[in-house]
């Protein structure tokens, strides 16, 4: 499982241009890192490299001494600046999907529902939900399947300020239980965190 994450002198190149080069980051169990910077300098570019979407350039990923396939398969979230969520089916249907897509069980994304008030939701389509609703039903799957490394793009985006608390508050118990956030913000996250910044 991971427990660290750290990045060494990484580059990413994307459409023939260099995003970011001499990237170094560690991260421990336990601990949030901010990553910021202005819209196409790439935080969410690298959030994809981080979980194998996009190619590094250079440089060295590593997750704690385990393998980088399966930490990758089985250690991390990737929850993108898109929900990545089919509007035709029931919010049930997709969070049972991608709960037991990625480990958990139809027990455990009941109980993730009830943790984001999405019980009265779950018969209705996703197209249905409102921006806000939408998300709480995204980030529902990191509860309903925990893994230690979340990797989130603008997660408080639609959120109320009500639910930023709330967020924050489950954001801190995964880190209590020696869990890893990296997340793309333009606002600052509700918990402690370093922060990274692209230029």
């Amino acid at each position: 499982m991971i427990n660290s994450l750290s990045l060494r002198d990484l580059s990413v190149r994307r459409g023939g241009r260099v995003l970011f080069e001499a990237l170094s980051l560690e991260l421990g169990a336990g601990q949030a890192c901010a990553l910021i910077g202005p819209n196409g300098a790439g935080k969410t570019s690298l959030l994809r490299a981080l979980a194998g979407l996009v190619p590094v350039e250079a440089g060295e990923i590593a997750f704690g001494g385990s393998d980088p396939e399966s930490a990758r398969g089985g250690g991390l979230h990737l929850v993108g600046h898109q929900d990545g969520l089919k509007p035709a089916r029931t919010a049930w249907e997709e969070l049972r999907f991608w709960s037991l897509w990625c480990g958990g069980s139809a027990e455990a994304a009941r109980a993730a529902a009830e943790a984001l008030q999405l019980g009265a939701l779950l018969g209705f389509e996703v197209r249905r939900l409102s921006a806000g609703q939408r998300r709480r039903l995204a980030l529902a799957r990191l509860v309903a399947a925990p893994r230690p490394l979340w990797l989130l793009d603008e997660p408080l985006a639609p959120l109320d300020a009500g639910w930023r608390t709330r967020f924050g508050e489950i954001m801190a118990g995964h880190l209590a239980g020696g869990g890893l956030i990296l997340a793309a913000v333009h606002d600052p996250l509700p918990i402690p965190a370093k922060t990274l910044e692209l230029a």
